[in-house]
C-alpha cells in the first residue's frame, strides 16, 4: 500500500464518490432544473464516460492511497447500464470496507436484489417529502412517493441496510414535511438525514433565504419527538446525529451552510467524465480520464492523485460569503452529492 496522503489541513483521503453518469430521470429543482436540463441540453456522449475498466482502475489507485469507502452517484447511477457489474468489481477490491450507492429510488425496486447480490453494502435514497403534490413538484417529472417507498422496501428486503434517506429542505417548499418524514421512518431502522439547501453548481437558483437551518429542523422534530445528540460514528462523518429518547432510532442533519464541516472532510469526487474534484463546491478539477487513456501507469496515476490531494486547501463552506458569489462551480449532476 502507498503511504497515506494528507492535505494541507491534515485531512486524509478516506471516501471516494464516483459519478457513473450525468443523466437523471428526475429534474429536481434544486439540482437539475428543467430550465437548464431540458430537451436541448447535451449530456455526455457514452465514449466520454469512464468505462467500468477505467473506474475500477482509478478506484484501486485511491484505495491504495487510503480510501476505505466508495459511493456510486450520478446523475442517477441506476440509469448506467450494467451497474451491477461495476458494483461487483468494486466490491472485490481488497481494502474497500463500505460500498454504497445514492439513488432517487425510482428504479430501486427492480434492481435492489441484484445490487445486493453483486456486493453492494448499503443505499442512500433521496426523498424530499411524503406528500405527493410536494414531492412531484420537487422532482418535476410527476414521480409518486409510492414508487420511492417501494424501492426502499425492496432495498431493506435485499439487506441493503441501514438505509439512509436524504431530504433536502427548502424554505417555502417542503419544510412542513420535516416532522411527517421523521414520524414515518421512526422505528424502521432507516435513518432520515435532513440536508440544508446548498449552493452546489450555478443553476439551482440558490439563495440564503431559502435555507432552513439544521437547528430549526432539530427543534421542530424535538418538539414532537424528543431528541438527544449522539457522537459521530467516525471522524469526518458529515451528518450530525440525534437519537430519539424513546429508542425509536435516529436522524441526522447535514448543515453545510450554517455549521460547516470542512475541517475534517475526507471526500474526493470523480465526475462522470473522469475529473477529480476535491470539494463539492469546486470550480475546477484534474482530468484523470486523459491520463488513463494516454497510457499512464498506476504509479503515475497515484502520483498525480497524491500531489493533488496533498495540495488541497478547500474550505468553501467555511468561507462562503460575498467572496464566493459568482463563482462557477461544477454541477451536482456531474459529481453527485
Amino acid at each position: 500500500m502507498a503511504e497515506q496522503v494528507i492535505d494541507t489541513r491534515g485531512r486524509p483521503v478516506r471516501d471516494l464518490r464516483i459519478s457513473v453518469t450525468d443523466r437523471c430521470n428526475f429534474r429536481c429543482t434544486y439540482c437539475m432544473p428543467k430550465e437548464i436540463f431540458n430537451q436541448d441540453y447535451e449530456f455526455l456522449a457514452r465514449d466520454l464516460l469512464l468505462s467500468f475498466d477505467e473506474i475500477e482502475r482509478i478506484a484501486r489507485v485511491f484505495v491504495d492511497l487510503g480510501v476505505r469507502k466508495i459511493r456510486l452517484t450520478g446523475g442517477e447511477p441506476l440509469l448506467r447500464r450494467g451497474i451491477e457489474e461495476l458494483v461487483g468489481r468494486l466490491a472485490a477490491i481488497d481494502g474497500v470496507d463500505d460500498l454504497t450507492l445514492t439513488t432517487n429510488g425510482a428504479l430501486l425496486a427492480r434492481k435492489a436484489e441484484a445490487l445486493a447480490a453483486a456486493g453492494l453494502d448499503r443505499v442512500t435514497v433521496s426523498l424530499d417529502s411524503l406528500d405527493d403534490d410536494t414531492f412531484q413538484a420537487m422532482n418535476d417529472v410527476g414521480f409518486p412517493v409510492s414508487g420511492v417507498l417501494e424501492g426502499i422496501e425492496a432495498a431493506a428486503e435485499a439487506g441493503l441496510v441501514p438505509i439512509k434517506i436524504n431530504m433536502v429542505v427548502k424554505r417555502g417548499v417542503n419544510e412542513e414535511s420535516i416532522v411527517p418524514m421523521a414520524e414515518h421512518f421512526r422505528g424502521t431502522g432507516h435513518i432520515v438525514r435532513f440536508i440544508e439547501f446548498m449552493d452546489v453548481g450555478t443553476t439551482n437558483g440558490w439563495c440564503l433565504d431559502d435555507v432552513v437551518p439544521a437547528a430549526e429542523v432539530v427543534r421542530r422534530i424535538d418538539e414532537v419527538f424528543p431528541l438527544d445528540p449522539v457522537a459521530p460514528n467516525y471522524p469526518g462523518e458529515v451528518a450530525r446525529r440525534f437519537r430519539y429518547r424513546d429508542g425509536a432510532g435516529e436522524i441526522g442533519v447535514i448543515a453545510s451552510v450554517t455549521q460547516p464541516f470542512c475541517g475534517d472532510c475526507t471526500r474526493a469526487r470523480i465526475s462522470a467524465e473522469g475529473v477529480l474534484y476535491t470539494c463539492l463546491f469546486a470550480s475546477k478539477g484534474t482530468d484523470l480520464r486523459s491520463l488513463v487513456r494516454d497510457g499512464a501507469s498506476d504509479d503515475e496515476l497515484a502520483d498525480v492523485v497524491a500531489r493533488v490531494w496533498a495540495a488541497r486547501t478547500d474550505r468553501y463552506s467555511e468561507i462562503r460569503s460575498d467572496a464566493t458569489t459568482g463563482l462557477v462551480r461544477v454541477e451536482m449532476s456531474y459529481i453527485g452529492g
